[in-house]
């Protein structure tokens, strides 16, 4: 069934591209998802994304070639045809017009090590803790979400995004006392641009949508996945230096390889407005 908006268009090819970057898409199928000439579809997620359909299916490929390159020990043929690639060369050749270096150097560059990782840690950070973690799974479920665009240390922008939300959702009678409110982090950002790093604001739902979302708000199904849990007390502004921390102490011992997917925050009690201080968020980073 046809879609009637230019919107919805655009939401059926973002989801598509977003879930399908690394196979073959090309023009047939992009009509085909979002039911319009691929021209004018172009226009469209233009004028919405700032980037053009194929300026934005090899970003995202470059992008995700980058974490791997980071975070994994995949070879650099293996990453390249992973991420959509069936030429290395030209792989190589993208990638340095992207990152100004080829794969093999970006990877010295930013494979991290104990050393290296302690170095981003702030003055008040203390090395010899160790941290606290524990090893969740989390069932299926589905999220209503928003996405923000940006700077992750653009607060006031994120909570522009949550207000939204919260809006949407009482208009639409999804609040309740068991909801549960999250966010996802899709991208690294010393890797990816800040422009372009993704965040969604989300809401689990505890029933089915009776319609469509509206606008941009778009629902997204998660898969029962294994994490690594941990806590941040505080203020949104101080969890860099828990990332940081979980990164310099807990990724680079080398004890669990991570999963291709998002890093999960709960947000335990923000909708309560407590102090900052006492704000608390549960970080879930997904592990095979």
């Amino acid at each position: 069934m046809k879609n009637n908006t230019q919107l919805e268009r655009y939401k059926l090819l973002k989801d598509y591209i977003d879930t399908h970057y690394k196979e073959n898409i090309n023009i047939a199928k992009i009509e085909q998802v979002c039911f319009y000439s691929y021209r004018n579809m172009n226009r469209i997620f233009l004028a919405l994304h700032q980037e053009t359909i194929g300026q934005y299916i090899k970003r995202v490929r470059l992008v995700k070639a980058a974490e791997y390159l980071k975070y994994s020990e995949k070879t650099i043929f293996d990453i390249a045809l992973e991420v959509g690639f069936s030429d290395v060369h030209a792989f190589t050749k993208a990638f340095k017009a992207r990152f100004k270096v080829p794969p093999a150097s970006y990877r010295k560059q930013v494979n991290p090590s104990f050393q290296t990782a302690l170095s981003i840690l702030p003055p008040s950070g203390d090395s010899t803790t160790p941290l606290d973690f524990s090893i969740e799974y989390l069932e299926g479920f589905e999220m209503l979400y928003i996405e923000y665009r940006g700077a992750y240390d653009d607060h006031d922008a994120i909570e522009l995004k949550w207000e939204a939300l919260w809006e949407y959702a009482e208009e639409h009678s999804l609040i309740n006392e068991r909801s549960v409110l999250l966010a996802e982090i899709l991208d690294d950002n010393e890797i990816c641009d800040a422009v372009f790093c993704r965040y969604h604001a989300g809401l689990i739902l505890d029933k089915p949508l009776q319609t469509s979302p509206q606008g941009l708000f778009r629902l997204k199904t998660h898969q029962p996945q294994k994490y690594a849990k941990f806590l941040h007390k505080g203020p949104d502004e101080t969890a860099a230096n828990t990332y940081n921390n979980i990164y310099a102490q807990w990724l680079t011992q080398g004890t669990y390889e991570l999963a291709d997917l998002p890093t999960i925050e709960f947000l335990l009690n923000h909708h309560l407005d407590p102090p900052k201080d006492q704000l608390i968020t549960e970080i879930y980073i997904p592990i095979e």
